[in-house]
This record gives C-alpha cells, sequence and structure tokens, in this order.
C-alpha cells in the first residue's frame, strides 16, 4: 500500500461527494487506518460545484490542508468536466473516475492533456435500479475503492454494511440497495 492516498471528489450539492467522503473515511477508519475527510464549500446551494477531499494512510496524518496533487479524482458529476479543471493536480500514476455511461476514452479530449489512467462507472443506473433515486455517492464510493485499492473489497464492504445498518437503523429496507450499489459499482466500473 502507498503510504498516503489523497482523494478528490467533485460533484454539485445535493448529489453527495461530501456524504461519500466521510463514508471512506469512516470505512477506512474501521480498517484501522488513519484518516481525513473534509469538504470545501463554495457557495452552498443545491446544484453548485462542491469539492471534497480524503486522506488516507497506515501512518498518522500530519498535514491538514485542501488537497492539490491527488493521486485519484471522483466526477460524480460529468458536466463539472467543462467547467472544472478536474484534473488540476492529478498525478499520472493514479487515475480518474468519471460517473458516466459514457466510454472512458470518449472524456480524453475535455480532460486538459492527462495521461494517466481514465474510468467510468454509470452510477446514475446503478443507482437508479439498486436504490430506486439517482444517488450517484454510493456507487462512486464503490467503484473509487475498486480503482484505488486504498483498502481490500471485503473489508471496505463489512465496514460500509455495519455504517449502513447504523446509519439507516430507522429503514433497513434501504440497506440491501446501497450495498448492491456498491457491489454493482466495484463489478461495472471500467477503464
Amino acid at each position: 500500500m502507498k503510504e498516503i492516498f489523497e482523494i478528490r471528489w467533485h460533484g454539485r450539492g445535493g448529489q453527495g461527494a461530501k456524504t461519500a467522503s466521510l463514508l471512506l473515511a469512516d470505512a477506512a477508519f474501521s480498517g484501522g487506518m488513519y484518516v481525513q475527510g473534509f469538504p470545501e464549500y463554495g457557495p452552498e446551494r443545491m446544484g453548485a460545484p462542491i469539492t471534497a477531499y480524503n486522506r488516507i494512510s497506515k501512518n498518522p496524518v500530519r498535514v491538514h490542508s485542501n488537497i492539490y496533487e491527488p493521486d485519484f479524482v471522483v466526477v460524480v458529476d460529468e458536466t463539472l468536466i467543462e467547467s472544472v479543471d478536474v484534473t488540476k493536480g492529478l498525478k499520472e500514476d493514479g487515475a480518474i473516475i468519471i460517473n458516466s455511461s459514457k466510454l472512458a476514452s470518449e472524456f480524453i479530449p475535455f480532460l486538459k492533456g492527462y495521461k494517466g489512467r481514465v474510468f467510468t462507472c454509470d452510477a446514475r443506473t446503478i443507482s437508479e435500479e439498486t436504490l430506486g433515486k439517482n444517488f450517484p455517492n454510493t456507487p462512486m464510493l464503490g467503484a473509487v475503492v475498486k480503482v484505488s485499492e486504498v483498502m481490500e473489497e471485503k473489508a471496505f464492504l463489512k465496514a460500509m454494511e455495519d455504517s449502513f445498518k447504523h446509519k439507516f437503523a430507522s429503514k433497513p429496507e434501504v440497506l440491501k440497495g446501497n450495498m448492491d450499489a456498491l457491489v454493482r459499482s466495484m463489478n461495472e466500473v471500467k477503464e
């Protein structure tokens, strides 16, 4: 495992990028890692671009700033690619994971010369089929864990199941849909 994983999330207010970064931090913490999960807000309104971050390490994390050179970037809303420089600082030995039904190769002309790996995951379809609504954050969470290998998959799924059981204690019927969304995205994310 790398010394430290740095992940930057791009989404719009209400899509759950902040929640996904916090869930990833909780899952990694449950797995015995040191973590940070935090958002950066601009104008706080539904639909406005937001950025969230994760740092995950087996050693204490002493840096407390935004992430300027992430290993991985998660784009929860593909329309942001035209208005936000999602590849800014992205390490070429990392990857970008985009929520889209398109092929990863279709995004290359819009990624400002980024030469690293590009993945897509159709989080909208997955969430609509497993959760009944467009909640792209859960599938994108599974996709980033699969691509980054930041956690062992079984440990991640166990931590997420425990988290969902607690979070949805009054709505246990949502547990299966969320777990199905994670598993499907891990299986369906493609380069």
